[in-house]
């Protein structure tokens, strides 16, 4: 039986995580990206080249969009892309964290159906979704939290999103926490452990677009700041902020978001 686009997923996450194990962040070669986008490593170089070696060699037909690779208008043409993130969370990686990640996902025709978030240093913890079929953390369902109201939530968010000019409706009064890999908090807010995660800087597909879908297959709401939908395989792949959480919480984040009246 053919494998599916999901098990292609976990097999190459987890084939590539132990390439990005082979690199101790703080004693890898890194230099920082033109335009101030951020730092690069050989550890995201070398699993984005197996994750390329496997994706694109068990589906040669599907288009490609990689943080690592160069961007052509050619994948624009394809019904099916693979979106991924060798690793998220670079920064921490270099630290020593064990809290970075793969971020792999399929997008059809704009929509994210197929995910993958895997984080081989910290207890090898894979999240994992396929569209209508549930989200899983290591084989076994997950479902985000309901709470109720914002006030007193555990949020995901880096301390520029609690800049007051950001919450024109007012900052809520919710407890502030942080991890570094942007997949991985939405992971999180998935599995239950946090209400919600904020970004209000515009974030690449690549970052995103996995762990939307996990969120979303767990029963949060991600959307925009603007409260949108996002959408993936666009000319400009870039989606302005993200915010994930339960329907209330996410409502009342999305509400102080706003200008008042």
């Amino acid at each position: 039986m053919p494998e599916s686009d999901l098990a292609l997923l976990i097999r190459a996450a987890r084939e590539a995580g132990q390439v990005a194990l082979r690199y101790h962040g703080p004693t890898a070669k890194r230099w920082d990206k033109p335009d101030d986008a951020g730092p690069v490593t050989e550890a995201d170089l070398a699993v984005n080249e197996a994750l390329r070696a496997i994706l694109l060699g068990a589906r040669p037909d599907y288009g490609w969009l990689s943080e690592e690779d160069a961007d052509t208008p050619e994948r624009l043409s394809r019904p099916r892309i693979f979106l991924l993130d060798p690793i998220d969370g670079t920064t921490g990686f270099i630290e020593g964290s064990s809290s970075w990640s793969l971020s792999l996902a399929i997008v059809t025709e704009g929509e994210v159906t197929e995910a993958v978030v895997y984080l081989p240093a910290d207890d090898a913890k894979l999240y994992a979704a396929a569209r209508g079929q549930g989200a899983t953390l290591n084989g076994q369902p997950i479902r985000a939290a309901t709470r109720v109201s914002v006030e007193g939530a555990n949020v995901l968010a880096t301390r520029a999103a609690m800049d007051a000019a950001n919450w024109p409706g007012g900052l809520p009064g919710f407890k502030r926490h942080h991890r570094p890999s942007l997949a991985y908090r939405l992971a999180l807010v998935a599995e239950g452990r946090f209400d919600a995660m904020i970004t209000h800087r515009d974030s690449w597909d690549w970052d995103i677009a996995a762990g939307l879908l996990i969120c979303r297959e767990a029963g949060a709401v991600v959307t925009d700041r603007a409260g949108d939908p996002p959408r993936f395989n666009t000319a400009h792949p870039k989606t302005p902020g993200i915010v994930a959480g339960g329907p209330a919480v996410h409502a009342a984040l999305i509400a102080a978001m706003r200008p008042r009246g």
